[in-house]
């Protein structure tokens, strides 16, 4: 039996007139470190999801950009939880994009309580998915497998999954995790995010999915970029640079003639603004989900510097990610007035 085959422009397309312009923010609660701590029965808190997915509904955002992990798959009650959250998502009228994987930070993973945050480091604790050991065994293969038919099957028809994003960054590595990164890293995960496009059409959604470029100018010959740029149903990037080069990146997907979406922008520091960025993508229709809601125990209102430098004896002159206090004060009320005043309801 073969998989369903991509989805046509046609069909791409017709998805993406039905929708209302997409904003929103990758949204991890204040209280977890990474992945595991939001969604592991010890450290899920339905109660502070609430408050804080309100703040994002409060600002007209419609979408929640939220990372999963296989790890979480086997654990008792995972789907439950998750089913929670996607109810009380709705309940404020946001939409989920479920990742379902991701290369970014520590590939030394495990399940249980996570160690605490770094003081003063951006992100200190966010993990890999799948691990090191995970990624490059092939004994592993049929367990993630049924992570991604698993969870795209059990939400294959749910209203309140706005797409899947398979693979967040998938050829990115840091610098800092060298030493315990897996041994030729980005052929394993060229060799699995083909697989996973495979698997996520196995299960055949009625929501696309894709896979966000983030490096270059996104003409890389890379087999990554190729494999996200051919196999996504509809195409997302990354961008925390300034209004002129996030522009530049939707002109560089615009001849592929598929729906536009950026997953991830804004890093203040770098010019990567509410102010800089919404008006360009509004514009241009592009959906628009920026990085950081309430800054918590990832600490990603330090700037990615903080690796070297830490913050531990101050704040950084700007936040660099995050819009609001834990206790739900704006950061910079004139900036969430401006969010405001931009996401009011626009027709499909």
């Amino acid at each position: 039996m073969t998989s369903p085959a991509r989805w046509t422009q046609q069909a791409a397309n017709a998805w993406y007139a039905r929708q209302p312009w997409i904003t929103g923010a990758n949204y991890l609660p204040s209280s977890a470190v990474n992945q595991l701590e939001t969604f592991q029965t010890q450290t899920f808190d339905l109660a502070l999801n609430d408050r804080e997915i309100a703040l994002a509904a409060g600002l007209g955002f419609n979408t929640l950009r939220v990372f999963l992990h296989d790890l979480l798959w086997p654990q008792p009650g995972f789907l439950q939880r998750f089913d929670q959250f996607l109810t009380l998502a709705a309940k404020h009228g946001m939409r989920v994009m479920p990742v379902l994987f991701d290369s970014c930070w520590n590939p030394t993973v495990h399940p249980g309580p996570q160690p605490p945050p770094i003081p003063g480091v951006h992100n200190s604790r966010w993990v890999q998915g799948p691990g090191a050991l995970r990624l490059v065994s092939p004994a592993a293969e049929p367990l993630l497998q049924a992570y991604v038919e698993g969870i795209i099957r059990a939400h294959r028809d749910d209203p309140r999954i706005l797409l899947w994003d398979l693979w967040n960054e998938p050829d990115n590595g840091w610098g800092v995790y060298s030493d315990t990164e897996a041994p030729d890293k980005v052929t394993h995960v060229a060799r699995l995010l083909t697989k996973s496009f495979d698997w996520a059409r196995n299960a055949n959604p009625t929501q696309p999915i894709t896979s966000a470029l983030w490096a270059g100018d996104f003409s890389d010959p890379s087999t990554i970029q190729q494999i996200q740029r051919t196999q996504s149903d509809v195409l997302s990037f990354h961008n925390h640079e300034p209004a002129p080069s996030f522009l530049a990146r939707i002109e560089s997907l615009r001849p592929h003639n598929r729906p536009i979406l950026c997953t991830e922008y804004m890093a203040r520091n770098q010019a990567s603004t509410f102010a800089a960025i919404l008006p360009v993508a509004r514009e241009q229709h592009v959906a628009a989900i920026h990085w950081g809601l309430v800054t918590g125990r990832t600490q990603t209102r330090f700037p990615w510097d903080s690796w070297q430098h830490p913050y531990v004896d101050r704040e950084p002159e700007v936040w660099y990610h995050d819009v609001f206090h834990p206790d739900g004060t704006p950061y910079l009320t004139a900036e969430t007035n401006l969010i405001a005043s931009l996401t009011h309801p626009l027709l499909p």
